[in-house]
């Protein structure tokens, strides 16, 4: 299994202005840091950078809650493995991340029209 990359989700990521989430808003990109099989939470800092790992933490006890992770404690190591539920959300999580891919212009340009008309 190799390393993560830190650049795994840089800011252009398709899923940042995806419309659908799994979990919360960072279950996603969790599930995908996952797909290679189990990891441990600092090996999931990452790519989730811009995630603080109180939040980080939070998004895995959701997906655990829903089923989508398993958390597996030995002595003092702990990963973060997908379930067989979770791993079936792969092949529709690919489909929607292509689908973010390609219309990725219309969702920044609507994201920054529905900001601006927020006065944000």
């Amino acid at each position: 299994m190799s390393a993560l990359r830190a650049d795994m989700f840089d800011e252009l990521c398709p899923s940042t202005v995806s419309p659908v989430k799994v979990g919360d808003k960072w279950g996603a990109l969790v599930v995908r840091c996952l797909e290679g099989g189990p990891r441990r939470f600092s090996e999931l800092r990452v790519p989730l950078a811009r995630v603080t790992p109180k939040v980080l933490t939070q998004s895995l006890r959701t997906l655990e809650r829903d089923g989508l992770v398993e958390r597996s404690v030995e002595g003092r190591r702990v990963t973060y493995a997908l379930t067989p539920l979770g791993r079936s959300l792969l092949g529709p999580l690919s489909v929607l991340c292509a689908w973010a891919e390609e219309h990725w212009d219309e969702l920044v340009d609507a994201r920054e029209e529905g900001l601006a008309a927020q006065g944000l």
